[in-house]
C-alpha cells in the first residue's frame, strides 16, 4: 500500500516537473519517458529534503550557542547556502563532476543546461535530467560548507565565511568529490561511499577543525590551568527541533542517492538501514552519558544521532541492517568520548564538527571495509565485500587510504587557507565585539531583541554581559 501511494505522489510530481505536452504523442508516453520521469520527480524530492537540512543546521548551531549570537549564527547559514550556490555553479559542478584527470575535472564549467551532458561522463548512468543532479549534487556541498563553517561558531568574522565559504566549495570539497564520486583515483579503486561519510562530512569536518584551531577558544571557555568550562547553548528545545529536520533530511540524502524509484526500490532498503543506525546512534549515545556522566544527556543523544547518520551515509547501500545497528551505536559512543576528549585537549568546537562529522565519518569510511556484502557491492557496483564477509583486507585498505588522502588533503589546504586568511585580513572578532555578542557587533541588532536588551538593562550599572 505505502509503494503505490508513493508511486502516485511521484507521478503528481512529474506530471508538475514536466508539461504534459512533453509527453504529448497519439500513443502517449513510453515506458521509458515514464521512467525518466519518475526517477527526476524522485530525484528532485531529494534535493529537497537535503536543503531542509539547512534549516536543520540552523537550529542546531543557534540553540546549541548563547543567545547574543543565534541571530548571526542562523543567518550566516543562509549566507553560506547563498554562496556554494553561486561558486558551485560556476567552477565547483564541473570541478567535480567534469571530464578530467584523476585528481579534478576540466569541463562544464558555469553549467547553463542539459546539453553540456556530454561534459559528465560520470553522472551517465542515470537517466536524470543534468540540471537535477547539479541541484542534487549542489545540496550535498552546501551541508559540507555547513559543517565547515560549524567550527567557527561564535568568534568569527562574518567576512570570513565569504572568503573561505567561496574558496571552500571550489577548491576542497569539488577536489575530493572527483576523487571518490566523479571518476577519479579513489573511484577506479573502488572506495565505497555511497552518499558522503568522507566526501561531505569528512571533508567539511576536517576544515572546522582548522578554523576552531586557528580562531583558539571562545573567552572563558578555558581556566588558567585549561580546565574546560561548559558554556551551555541558550536553547535545547531548538537544538532538538535541528536534530530532527536533520534525520527527516538524510532521506533525501542516504535514499535519494539512488537517483531511482523504479526496481526493485533499492532506496527503500537504504532508508531502512539509515534509519537504523541512526536510532541506535541516539539510544547508544545517550546510555554511555548515563553511565558515564551520572546523567542521561540530552546534547549527547543528539550528537549521537547525527554521529550515526554520517557513519551510516558511506555505508549504507553495503551493509545489512543488523551492521547498521552496530555501526551507528558505535559512533554514537565513539562520538561521545572523542568530544570529550577534544574538549578537554582546548579545542573549543561549540557544535562538536569534528567529533559528529569527522571522526564518525572516518568510522563511517572504515565500516564498510568490513561490513560490506559482496552482495550488495556487487548490486551497487562499487568495490568488493568486507573483511567480515570473505573479502580480506582489500576493501578496508582501500577505505584506510580514502578517508587518510581526504582527511590530508582537506587539512593543509584549510590551513593555507584560512592560515593566510589570518595573516593578511585576520579572522576573529575583538574581544570587545565577541562579549557583545556577534548579533550586534556584526549587525547591528539583537536576534532576540526584547530579552537582549532586558538582559543589558540589567547588567549595565557595571561589567558586561555573556548570555
Amino acid at each position: 500500500m505505502r509503494k503505490k501511494w508513493l508511486v502516485a505522489v511521484l507521478l503528481m510530481l512529474t506530471l508538475l516537473a514536466f508539461p504534459v505536452s512533453a509527453f504529448a504523442s497519439e500513443e502517449g508516453p513510453t515506458n521509458i519517458e515514464l521512467q525518466t520521469g519518475l526517477n527526476s520527480a524522485f530525484t528532485f524530492l531529494a534535493v529537497v529534503l537535503v536543503f531542509l537540512m539547512q534549516g536543520g543546521f540552523a537550529l542546531l548551531e543557534a540553540g546549541s550557542t548563547r543567545m547574543k549570537n543565534a541571530g548571526h549564527i542562523a543567518g550566516k547559514t543562509i549566507l553560506t547556502l547563498g554562496i556554494s550556490v553561486i561558486a558551485f555553479w560556476a567552477l565547483g559542478f564541473g570541478l567535480g563532476f567534469g571530464n578530467g584527470n584523476s585528481f579534478f575535472g576540466t569541463t562544464g564549467f558555469f553549467l547553463s543546461g542539459d546539453q553540456m551532458a556530454a561534459s559528465f561522463e560520470s553522472l551517465a548512468f542515470s537517466d536524470v535530467p543534468l540540471t537535477i543532479k547539479f541541484v542534487f549534487h549542489l545540496a550535498f556541498a552546501a551541508v559540507s560548507l555547513a559543517i565547515a563553517c560549524g567550527g567557527m561558531a561564535e568568534r568569527a568574522k562574518m567576512s570570513v565565511y565569504i572568503v573561505f565559504g567561496t574558496l571552500y566549495t571550489i577548491i576542497m570539497y569539488p577536489v575530493v568529490a572527483h576523487w571518490v564520486w566523479g571518476g577519479g583515483w579513489l573511484a577506479e579503486l573502488g572506495m565505497q561511499d555511497f552518499a558522503g561519510s568522507t566526501v561531505v562530512h569528512l571533508t567539511g569536518a576536517t576544515a572546522a577543525l582548522v578554523a576552531t584551531i586557528l580562531l583558539k577558544p571562545r573567552i572563558g571557555k578555558y581556566n588558567k590551568d585549561g580546565k574546560p568550562n561548559i558554556i551551555p547553548g541558550h536553547n535545547q528545545v531548538y537544538s532538538v527541533l535541528g536534530v530532527i529536520i536533520l534525520w527527516i533530511g538524510w532521506f533525501g540524502f542516504n535514499p535519494g542517492s539512488t537517483l531511482s524509484a523504479m526496481g526493485d526500490g533499492f532506496f527503500g532498503y537504504v532508508a531502512l538501514t539509515t534509519n537504523v543506525a541512526a536510532a541506535a546512534g541516539g539510544v547508544a549515545a545517550l546510555l554511555i552519558s548515563w553511565a558515564v556522566l551520572g546523567k542521561s544527556d540530552i546534547p549527547s543523544m543528539l550528537n549521537g544521532v547525527l554521529a550515526a547518520l554520517v557513519a551510516i551515509t558511506g555505508a549504507c547501500a553495503f551493509v545489512e541492517p543488523w551492521a547498521a545497528l552496530v555501526i551507528g551505536a558505535l559512533a554514537g559512543i565513539i562520538t561521545f568520548f572523542t568530544a570529550q576528549y577534544f574538549d578537554r585537549k582546548g579545542i573549543d568546537d561549540p557544535i562538536y564538527a569534528f567529533s559528529v562529522h569527522g571522526i564518525a565519518g572516518m568510522w563511517g569510511a572504515i565500516s564498510t571495509g568490513l561490513f560490506a556484502t559482496p552482495e550488495l557491492a556487487e548490486s551497487v557496483g562499487v568495490g568488493q565485500a568486507g573483511l567480515f564477509y570473505g573479502g580480506g583486507f582489500h576493501q578496508l585498505g582501500v577505505q584506510l587510504l580514502g578517508l587518510v588522502g581526504a582527511f590530508a588533503f582537506v587539512l593543509v589546504v584549510s590551513f593555507i587557507i584560512l592560515g593566510g586568511m589570518k595573516a593578511i585580513m585576520g579572522i576573529r572578532v575583538t574581544e570587545e565585539e565577541e562579549t557583545m555578542g556577534l548579533d550586534l557587533s556584526e549587525h547591528g541588532t539583537y536576534g532576540y531583541p526584547e530579552q537582549m536588551k532586558s538582559i543589558e538593562g540589567k547588567t549595565s550599572g557595571g561589567g558586561t554581559f555573556s548570555s
